[in-house]
């Protein structure tokens, strides 16, 4: 299968904490680490590992950063066609402070990624993928959003329409908020959690969200729930998707909704039903989050036939290796 992804790179600061800091407060983190990270660069990672065929659209600096941020994206094989330079701005970095509990804390900036300049995108791309898989911080503002609505009109205008997977994230919906529900509603797959689908509905309640969605004209839509699992919703069902517990300590949850998005799609394009995918996605999150850093717990076809062996999710062939020497387009 071939996916177009658009979304951002990163470099990830990520501190484990006792407790976050008060306001003036030094403290000092159990670990620190620095990871790939970003949306977009962990969706098509994990596309790539599990065999597909993925372009990743998005912009980095010329920065030392820039290399480290698509390390990953390259040793996997995702195709750099669409990978901007922008030769003014940084590479988008995060710092992440979470703590064993659950509490987490980001500062974040978009720097280049918000800077993809909608002049390289390229429709024949768009139109011969077999989907077209967006994150919501895309959406904010900049020539990303552009960028990201024209291709969003190219997928849905092309001769075999192209599903749209868009994935919202709490930073996206805390910025735009509820403005933010007219360039995503349309989607054939729109993932969310809990918080991120109660602000862009202004709502109090996961049903009620729900139906002001399908009021507006939603078709499909998954609900991360946590510990809980994800809910599965269409016009005509709803359902509750129980959690998956994988062997291994959760020691990292940053890119799990990510990884969760990715595995949703690869196994619905491999013709698995809505609670089929949503399992399938459950237990990869749950995966992801064993290994600390977005990208760093690989996904494998041969997780999901561990964990869920009734799951209809046959592994695609190979994706060619991309040409770690092949120069990015510049901006």
């Amino acid at each position: 299968m071939k996916f177009y992804v658009i979304g951002d790179v990163t470099v990830d600061h990520l501190y484990h904490l006792r407790r976050l800091p008060k306001p003036g407060e030094e403290v000092t983190p159990t670990q620190a680490s620095m990871k790939p990270g970003g949306a977009g660069g962990t969706i098509s990672v994990t596309l790539a590992r599990l065999g597909h065929t993925v372009t990743l659209a998005a912009r980095v600096g010329t920065d030392p950063f820039a290399e480290y941020a698509l390390s990953h994206v390259r040793d996997s094989g995702v195709l750099d066609s669409a990978i901007q330079r922008d030769p003014e701005r940084l590479t988008s970095t995060i710092t992440v402070m979470q703590t064993a509990s659950g509490e987490r804390a980001m500062i974040s900036h978009g720097a280049a990624n918000r800077q993809l300049d909608p002049a390289g995108l390229k429709v024949k791309d768009i139109e011969g993928s077999d989907a077209l898989i967006i994150n919501a911080y895309a959406l904010t503002e900049g020539p990303q959003r552009e960028y990201t609505l024209a291709a969003i009109r190219a997928a849905q205008g092309a001769k075999k329409p192209v599903p749209v997977f868009i994935d919202l994230g709490t930073g996206a919906v805390n910025k735009v908020g509820t403005s933010l529900l007219g360039d995503v509603i349309a989607a054939d797959y729109l993932m969310l959690n809990q918080h991120e689908l109660q602000a862009l509905t202004g709502t109090g309640s996961i049903s009620a969200a729900l139906a002001q969605l399908g009021a507006a004209g939603a078709q499909r839509v998954v609900v991360k729930v946590g510990k809980m699992g994800s809910i599965t919703w269409t016009p005509t069902e709803t359902e509750l998707v129980d959690a998956i517990r994988p062997e291994g300590q959760v020691v990292d949850s940053t890119g799990a909704g990510d990884t969760f998005t990715a595995t949703f799609a690869h196994a619905v394009l491999n013709g698995a039903g809505m609670s089929e995918a949503a399992r399938a996605a459950n237990a990869a999150g749950a995966l992801a989050a064993t290994g600390i850093g977005a990208q760093e717990r690989p996904i494998t076809p041969a997780d999901l036939a561990e964990v869920l062996p009734g799951v209809a999710v046959p592994a695609p062939a190979p994706a060619p290796k991309a040409t770690r020497g092949r120069k990015s387009t510049a901006g």
